[in-house]
């Protein structure tokens, strides 16, 4: 069924950002909703803010109902990720949503996939869960994430980000005994985010967790 709530286009003093309420959604009240944080790749940075609308997340947005505020930045051309910048935005959000902050996940793909995994070390007791996708970490940011749960994706065939980048965060968050699961989809390329984001059970798992 087509979702009936609209990717509304928003701006914050760092980004512009497109927005996604559930139905149900309400600014005040006892109700707070969970939050997913999508953080796009290079390809969609820049001014354009359809760009964003059409890679990873924001297109199941269009085509499902999700029980999530999704909110999806865009990072300004020729820049990267900053995660400053990201916090700053995040403390703008908890302000302006009915959000609860028990429940606050953070995905991206590729150069946001990178940024998930380093936002996940910079602040690992903010988020409830992270989705990492065809991005990498640094390893000395593993043993802060021991209780963070993770679940990473990867395209068995990405000739742009090699999995071992993905698997050699895993591989260490195993080592130290973290909640982690790691997906590959072995006949995939750089796309490995389609399928990632079209899997109901990425959702079910995000709610399965909270911050206590």
């Amino acid at each position: 069924m087509k979702s009936t709530e609209i990717l509304t286009e928003k701006s914050y003093s760092v980004y512009r950002y497109l927005e996604y309420l559930p139905r149900g959604y309400t600014s005040r009240g006892k109700n707070s909703f969970p939050l997913i944080l999508f953080l796009h790749g290079a390809g969609e940075r820049g001014k354009n803010i359809e760009k964003v609308k059409h890679v990873g997340l924001p297109p199941v947005l269009m085509e499902h109902s999700l029980p999530f505020v999704v909110i999806a930045p865009q990072c300004p051309l020729h820049n990267t990720w900053v995660v400053k910048d990201i916090e700053s935005f995040l403390s703008f959000l908890l302000e302006k949503y009915n959000l609860d902050k028990s429940r606050l996940y953070l995905t991206g793909i590729s150069m946001g996939g990178y940024a998930t995994w380093y936002m996940a070390g910079y602040l690992p007791d903010t988020f409830a869960a992270i989705a990492p996708i065809c991005g990498g970490g640094n390893i000395a940011h593993a043993k802060k994430m021991i209780n963070l749960p993770v679940w990473a994706f990867h395209g068995g065939k990405d000739n742009i980000v090699p999995p071992e980048r993905s698997k050699k965060m895993v591989d260490e968050l195993i080592k130290i005994g973290a909640d982690v699961r790691y997906t590959v989809f072995p006949e995939a390329g750089h796309d490995s985010w389609t399928m990632t984001y079209n899997n109901p059970e990425l959702y079910k798992w995000f709610l399965e967790h909270r911050r206590t």
